[in-house]
């Protein structure tokens, strides 16, 4: 199956000059979202992961069938405020803006074999600090997978070292 047949491109959005890459016709057709995450759970039996963690949004909608299907955790990467107990967070840069993303104290085990899911691999601070707070919590970063890796923005730069898929590439 072409991935790519379900991404929709919406020049200038959010801002003038970005050419943002829309999911939800992959996610709102059964056998391509099925098949993305065909894909995603044979990465993270591969890999050995034993647990999911998703940035705030988009990884969740990759990271929740893939953790379900394997009857593994799900870990929840939020901005700020949008979570209930103490935290640990970290700030970063966007390739449009800053962010910064909070991870429950104490979700993430010392020595649980993570894998992160998200959309899309741009200029790599999403993902950047999503390792951060998954490594500072104790985790051991097994595997990172994103649905799609806009390759001219060299985010996979800052991925060097990490067990890294990429289903669709621009």
């Amino acid at each position: 199956m072409n991935l790519k047949d379900y991404i929709a491109n919406v020049p200038d959005f959010p801002i003038q000059g970005i050419q943002f890459k829309d999911i939800t016709p992959l996610i709102g057709d059964g056998k391509a979202f099925q098949y993305a995450t065909k894909q995603f759970v044979e990465f993270t039996e591969e890999i050995g992961a034993n647990l999911i963690v998703g940035p705030d949004a988009r990884g969740f909608i990759f990271g929740c069938p893939v953790a379900t299907q394997l009857g593994l955790g799900f870990v929840p990467v939020r901005k700020p405020n949008k979570l209930p107990r103490e935290v640990i967070s970290f700030s970063y840069d966007l390739e449009y803006g800053a962010n910064t993303l909070c991870v429950h104290k104490g979700d993430i085990k010392p020595g649980q074999r993570v894998l992160i899911i998200d959309d899309l691999l741009a200029t790599g601070g999403t993902i950047e600090a999503t390792i951060k707070l998954v490594e500072q919590s104790g985790g051991i970063v097994c595997g990172i997978a994103f649905l799609i890796e806009l390759e001219d923005l060299n985010g996979r730069e800052k991925l060097e070292g990490y067990n890294v898929l990429s289903l669709m590439k621009f």
